[in-house]
């Protein structure tokens, strides 16, 4: 269940975000890859580099590595908070 939660809650986030003002539902793709290497990440920098890299790749892109660090760190809250919660 705790899964589910952090899964929708870092949906969320990335749907907020939305690096490249394009407005809601047009990062379905990186969002899934994002959350889906969130599972094994702990660290915000390895995780901003995926999420930086993600991006990039599907829309040709530069992201700031300073702004994919800051939604990694948030993305980490989520996923801690999480698994805190019993």
């Amino acid at each position: 269940m705790e899964n589910i939660k952090m899964n929708q809650a870092a949906v969320h986030l990335l749907e907020e975000w939305d690096p490249f003002h394009l407005g809601p539902n047009h990062y379905d793709t990186e969002t899934a890859d994002v959350v889906a290497a969130l599972q094994g990440i702990d660290d915000p920098s390895v995780l901003a580099k995926v999420i930086q890299e993600t991006y990039e790749h599907s829309f040709e892109e530069w992201i700031p590595f300073e702004d994919c660090v800051a939604i990694s760190y948030k993305l980490i809250a989520i996923k801690f908070e999480a698994k805190c919660i019993i």
